[in-house]
């Protein structure tokens, strides 16, 4: 089983605007950590990504991409979309957002990761934007 210090590696899954991609995303991810031997990342991780692809699936109208890249111990998990608009930020969770069933991925993935971010892409006349969030294996 590969070392926690060992190689830097990356993939990419593209996927359609489908919601049944959430699920291949969150499985493709559990079956690369277990193979790196960084199953101990799984649970966060799998939480993590399914908030970052379930926003991009919401809210867009085309494709997108699960990105995920480890190095110096550090789990970099990424999603892009076609849609170059902020994310919405993640404000504070109050009585009544406990309560909705929408509108706390982000602030989920403010609390658990330990740093997050995002910024737009341009490739030619294509416009997206890609929305990142790092996990430590500390």
């Amino acid at each position: 089983m590969p070392q926690i210090a060992g190689e830097p590696w990356e993939y990419t899954l593209h996927i359609p605007h489908d919601p049944r991609a959430v699920t291949v995303c969150r499985r493709t991810l559990r079956l690369i950590l277990t193979i790196h031997g960084l199953i101990r990342l799984t649970d966060v991780a799998e939480l993590l990504a399914t908030e970052l692809i379930s926003n991009a699936v919401r809210h867009t109208k085309g494709p997108a991409a699960l990105r995920l890249r480890w190095r110096d111990g550090v789990l970099r998990i990424g999603a892009w979309d076609a849609n170059p608009e902020p994310p919405d930020s993640a404000a504070a969770l109050d009585q009544a957002s406990l309560d909705s069933e929408t509108g706390r991925g982000l602030t989920l993935v403010q609390a658990c990761a330990d740093v997050w971010g995002w910024h737009p892409l341009a490739r030619g006349t294509d416009r997206g934007k890609y929305v990142w969030c790092d996990l430590g294996a500390a």
